[in-house]
């Protein structure tokens, strides 16, 4: 694995962990984290050993948004859009449209456009003490990197726009119930616990982890019609691979399968 100075990954088997790691800042992006998030999201995409990987920020926090004290000094000549689409959004699609499982393990504060990365990856764990805030209209901004679109499928549009005006901070709990994460953890075990379930989900077909994501997105926007043909493409393409008759064999004759990934 590649060096970082503000990105930490770590391997476990077939599991790569990736943490965002300015603790004395609370994961806050700066220009540098910003940068090396995308090469680190790469790395561990491009890695066919790597089966699944876990998000998460080192220290308190699993991220307090844009770092403030980090904005250009030239105002007069920046945009803020040159930094969402050319060094945020790349990271985010990287990771929305990776072929492996991400899941966030969010710990404590996941704010701003923290929380746009904790809400971009497949699957979510919480801690318990843990909360998404969306922190934009206190300083008169709105949601970016995406949380517009992931509040508004998840919630519904009355529900997002509330979350969005009051700068509600989101509680582990609620967000279990609202569908914004599929499991809450106890704080010290959040890890221990998002990794068990990665290493769980590594052991499947690595295909079916594959189309089953990129279906799923594609739902997002398709009608049913579209969809069948859809699912029925890409289930031919699982369906004759080699990893299709290894399952099938290995099920006949009761033993573990042995993935191959094509």
């Amino acid at each position: 694995m590649s060096e970082y100075d503000t990105i930490a990954i770590e391997r476990h088997d077939a599991v790569a962990v990736v943490s965002l790691n300015r603790p004395d800042a609370l994961n806050s992006f700066d220009n540098t984290m910003r940068r090396e998030l995308l090469r680190a999201v790469r790395e561990v995409n491009d890695d066919d050993s790597v089966r699944v990987v876990v998000l998460t920020g080192a220290g308190r926090a699993f991220s307090a948004g844009a770092d403030l004290n980090d904005m250009p000094q030239d105002r007069a000549n920046w945009r803020v859009e040159d930094d969402l689409n050319g060094e945020y959004k790349p990271s985010l699609m990287e990771i929305y449209q990776a072929p492996k499982p991400w899941i966030s393990a969010i710990n404590g504060a996941c704010a701003g456009i923290g929380s746009a990365y904790g809400m971009v990856c497949d699957l979510t764990v919480m801690a318990d003490n843990a909360y998404l805030y969306q922190a934009f209209a206190a300083i008169s901004l709105i949601p970016d990197g995406g949380a517009t679109w992931h509040l508004a499928r998840t919630l519904g549009r009355k529900r997002a726009y509330e979350i969005i005006v009051t700068g509600e901070k989101l509680a582990a709990q609620k967000c279990l119930d609202w569908g914004l994460c599929n499991r809450v953890s106890p704080a010290d075990s959040l890890l221990e616990e998002t990794l068990a379930w990665a290493q769980e989900i590594a052991g499947k077909a690595p295909l079916s982890l594959r189309y089953a994501k990129q279906t799923l997105s594609v739902a997002m926007e398709e009608g049913v019609d579209s969809m069948i043909s859809i699912e029925a493409r890409n289930q031919h393409i699982c369906i004759t691979s080699e990893d299709a008759a290894e399952g099938m064999t290995a099920f006949l004759q009761k033993r573990t399968p042995v993935w191959k990934g094509r």
